[in-house]
């Protein structure tokens, strides 16, 4: 199977949820001693990126997301754990969370699976999790990044508690914020002095790749 082959089939496992198939492509890949970072960013990456966009447009069903998304997680799990598998990681960390009552993490997974196929160190620390948490997990992994994700209307309070409570504690500058949610806007992150807001998974990675690169 040629490398484009895999590329390919690797992008179609993601889209039809099948990880068997995904894992024997990773198999495949390491026999031909192809760059495991190529096939994921160019093959897994692809399909997870057009999954979203299924879903956005109304193509794709929440429970296929899900499967799929549970796919992408476990190719990229395999892809970390082999030894030598030339992945290379992003000099900088970034910490995600779904705000407090928000039980929705769907979205925040498929940002995170992303990130970590453009070789990024994510700390994903869950849903419903308070703005103090936050803080704490950001101050103890040193993180760059903190990312929040806000799916209902009444909980876009906690991303601006967030800000608050980084200036009140003088550490605002200390870390980028990124905010990001079905509710959430531009309009909104200027208002609360969030540092990025992104509309989708990709965008997300590729502006916290392009930021952790500046910072080499």
């Amino acid at each position: 199977m040629s490398k484009f082959e895999l590329i390919s089939e690797a992008r179609q496992t993601i889209l039809d949820a099948d990880e068997e198939k995904a894992l024997q492509i990773i198999e495949h890949a390491l026999t031909e001693e192809m760059d495991l970072l190529e096939l994921v960013q160019e093959g897994f990456a692809e399909g997870n990126r057009e999954l979203g966009e299924l879903f956005e447009n109304g193509k794709l069903s929440l429970p296929e997301l899900i499967f799929s998304t549970e796919v992408m997680k476990r190719v990229l799990e395999v892809v970390e754990s082999l030894p030598g598998s030339n992945r290379e990681k992003v000099k900088g960390k970034v910490l995600l969370a779904t705000v407090d009552g928000d039980v929705h993490d769907i979205g925040k997974g498929m940002v995170a699976s992303t990130m970590k196929s453009y070789g990024i160190d994510v700390i994903d620390i869950g849903r419903e999790v308070p703005v103090d948490t936050i803080i704490e997990k950001a101050k103890e992994f040193n993180v760059d990044i903190i990312g929040t994700s806000a799916l209902l209307t009444s909980t876009l309070k906690e991303q601006k508690k967030l800000e608050e409570k980084l200036r009140e504690l003088g550490i605002r500058d200390r870390f980028t914020t990124m905010v990001g949610g079905a509710p959430c806007t531009l309009r909104w992150a200027t208002r609360i002095g969030a540092d990025i807001y992104t509309e989708d998974a990709i965008e997300a990675a590729k502006k916290a790749l392009e930021l952790l690169m500046k910072k080499k």
